[in-house]
């Protein structure tokens, strides 16, 4: 949301001046707080220009948006997360990033990845507590929405890359359907697995970033033929489901190993959505699927053959400014073979179909979006696995924030949709989020020695 509850929509309908007063306070608390969170790999020197007002209208008129260092920008270096494209420039913006600017967006800056949206952290630290995670690889734009840098920002999801960071920094996030944003301009690190997502601090909010940027593009081979149109964004922004939904919570054997307080969130926010009218059904693991550990295992192959057909040859020409992690997936894509990565597309497949069977009388699953609070440490991002098979499949998943932990850092829960449904699956991700999200003026402390301006 913008500021104390309003959301995008709502700041935009207020006029450019409100607008304009808007992004002038998110750029100070930006150069105010960035130097402890690290959020933003570059940033333009100033975001005065063009105001809202002279931004050609449009949803976002005048909204900054972060947008994901794997993304290209023409005004802004594109590094991708590593040391090898340093002060790269694209030629042009990513369809994404056009579109934001068609829509009257400013971006605010590019958001630190992990190189190359692989397992290797940035310097980006979590606003809750800068000794933690704030989870990857989208880390940047998580961290800079849930500190008040930007109100919408983009990240992309291979694995767990926009769910997990959003959990971990208490912010809405969403990873679309496969297939329906157009990925032209987002650097390629597994094409059968990437999506481009959204972070911001409402469902609204994300809902109206979707509506700018969806639909696919001829230029993007990977995303389905039977793409989702381009749809008006208060059709999309202002929908809500018109029934509460039939939630089915599965439950499966890695869920077992969430910390006691990621399960007890999980257990409230049933408890908050039955209390609201929602109708929460109990179910084993989905029939037909294979178990989840192999669904993951089956993901896992299918990443390393695709990333090593992406980076053996930037990882044996640069030996010395690569990373060892992506150096080993690279290893690990080399060593298996034709049979391996075709077992694992006909798997991909095999899950898709089944998957939409599963739903059958149920509106959206409902299951934890990470094993729990963000660990503390920067070495790692932390374990992707419980978004893993929901990507592989290529279903919707939204999280949002519910509680904070014993740690004092947010816990989330995460809904998983019908496959090419987004539509229906945001207006009940809403219905859920009024019912069971923790308020959204709740705000991160900004780690020691950080103050608001």
């Amino acid at each position: 949301m913008a500021k104390g509850g309003t959301t995008i929509g709502e700041l935009v309908e207020r006029g450019a001046a409100h607008v304009d007063a808007y992004r002038a306070a998110c750029e100070a608390r930006r150069v105010a707080l960035d130097a402890s969170i690290r959020a933003f790999a570059c940033a333009p020197e100033a975001l005065s220009a063009p105001l809202a007002s002279a931004a050609g209208g449009g949803p976002l008129a005048g909204v900054p948006v972060g947008i994901k260092d794997l993304i290209d920008t023409a005004d802004l270096p594109t590094a991708y997360g590593s040391p090898i494209f340093s002060g790269h420039r694209p030629e042009r913006d990513a369809i994404v990033v056009a579109r934001l600017r068609a829509a009257g967006a400013v971006i605010a800056g590019k958001t630190v990845t992990t190189e190359f949206a692989w397992l290797n952290p940035g310097p980006t630290r979590n606003p809750w507590n800068l000794q933690h995670t704030p989870g990857g690889s989208s880390s940047g734009s998580a961290a800079a929405v849930a500190s008040g840098f930007v109100p919408l920002a983009l990240g992309t999801q291979t694995a767990g890359s926009v769910i997990r960071p959003a959990a971990f920094c208490g912010v809405v996030g969403y990873k679309p359907s496969f297939g329906a944003i157009a990925r032209t301009g987002v650097r390629v690190l597994a094409e059968s697995l990437d999506h481009v997502g959204l972070f911001a601090r409402s469902v609204d909010d994300v809902a109206l970033g979707f509506a700018v940027i969806a639909g696919s593009d001829r230029s993007d081979p990977h995303g389905w033929a039977q793409a989702l149109p381009l749809v008006g964004s208060a059709t999309l922004a202002a929908g809500v489901a018109d029934r509460p939904p039939t939630i089915g919570v599965p439950s499966f054997e890695r869920l077992a190993q969430a910390s006691p307080a990621a399960r007890q969130a999980l257990d409230e926010a049933c408890e908050r959505l039955a209390a609201a009218g929602a109708r929460i059904v109990r179910i084993g693991w989905p029939k037909g699927l294979d178990a989840y550990d192999e669904l993951l295992a089956q993901a896992m192959t299918m990443a390393a053959a695709e990333v090593h057909g992406n980076f053996a040859r930037i990882v044996a020409e640069h030996p010395d400014r690569t990373s060892d992690a992506l150096k080993a997936i690279v290893e690990k894509g080399r060593a298996l073979s034709l049979d391996d990565y075709l077992a694992a597309r006909h798997a991909q497949q095999q899950a898709r179909r089944v998957f939409d069977a599963t739903l059958d009388g149920l509106d959206l699953l409902l299951t934890a979006p990470a094993a729990g609070e963000a660990p503390e440490g920067l070495g790692s991002t932390g374990d992707p696995s419980f978004c893993v098979p929901w990507t592989f499949i290529g279903a919707p998943a939204l999280t949002f924030p519910v509680k904070l932990g014993p740690g004092a850092m947010p816990l989330g829960v995460q809904l998983i949709g019908r496959p090419a449904d987004d539509l229906a699956f945001l207006r009940h991700a809403r219905w859920c989020a009024v019912a069971a999200q923790m308020p959204a003026d709740v705000r991160p402390p900004l780690g020691e020695g950080a103050s608001a301006p």
